[in-house]
This record gives C-alpha cells, structure tokens and sequence, in this order.
C-alpha cells in the first residue's frame, strides 16, 4: 500500500471516466482547488448519504471555489444509476482498476465489522490544481465517517 498523503504532497495525477464515460482528468481543474474523495460503492447508505450531503453543499461550495470529483470502483453504468437516483450534481469517476485509489491509498487494510479485510478507505483531499494542471494536497483526510463528514469538512475549510 501506498503511503498516505499529506498537505504539502504532490497530488497523483489521475483520469477516469465519469458516469457518462467521458474522461475527467485532475488537470482538467488546472487553476481551481478540487475536493476529491473515495467511496466504497454506489447506492449503499452511507455513500449515497455522502453523495446527497456533497450535492446539497454544492452552491456553496462552488461559491468558495471548490468542485467535487467522487471516486469509487463502482463500474459506469452503476454510477450512472447512482447519480440518476440521487440528482449528484457532480462528477463520479469510475476507478475500476483502483489504481487511483490506491495511488492515494484509499485502498487497503481496513475493518469492517471487526474483521480486517481489502477495500477503500473513505477518504477526502482538497487539492490545490496548478495553471499546469499539477495538483498539490492541501488536505488529507483518511477513514472518514460518512454521516456528517461534509458538514466538518466545510467548517474546517470555513465555506
């Protein structure tokens, strides 16, 4: 597993299909501050929560000049779904293959009802994107709770 991220990092570089298949690469926000963070899997309660939570923060978050990317392993199709049953305003990107995940490491290690199994570490990063499109950490965040995690995260980020 990779070590985990800091602010200060440089912020792997990614591109992943969003629910429609299109490409959405870091460096497409070059010159904004992107919050990106990893779920378990589509259409389960606490990441549909966490979906609902981050659509329902969205105008205030883009007044503060911050866009959303959600990631999970989740298939295309499935988010689609996702995104169709809930309204998420925002891009969800399809990392079948976990290589972003785990070039965050928000894949690994984890328990889940007391036994430790492989699976995505719910995690958040607020990353700040360069005029060229390189992305820096300027928050980590890692083994967050769904329930209540977006209201945290916008008091710490004061939006």
């Amino acid at each position: 597993m990779t070590d985990r991220l800091t602010a200060g990092d440089v912020a792997p570089a990614f591109s992943l299909p969003d629910a429609d298949g299109k490409a959405v690469s870091l460096s497409d926000f070059a010159g904004q501050r992107v919050i990106v963070y990893f779920y378990p899997a589509a259409m389960t309660p606490g990441c549909t929560t966490q979906a609902v939570d981050f659509t329902a923060a969205g105008p205030d978050l883009d007044q503060a000049g911050l866009q959303v990317l959600g990631i999970s392993p989740d298939p295309v199709r499935k988010l689609a779904q996702f995104r169709d049953a809930e309204a998420v305003s925002f891009p969800l990107l399809s990392d079948e293959d976990k290589s972003t995940l785990e070039a965050y490491a928000a894949f690994g290690e984890k328990m889940l009802y007391g036994k430790l199994i492989q699976g995505v570490i719910r995690s958040t990063f607020v990353i700040d994107v360069d005029a060229d499109g390189n992305g820096t950490i300027a928050v980590a965040q890692y083994n967050v709770k769904a329930t209540g995690h977006v209201a945290k995260l916008r008091r710490d980020l004061g939006v």
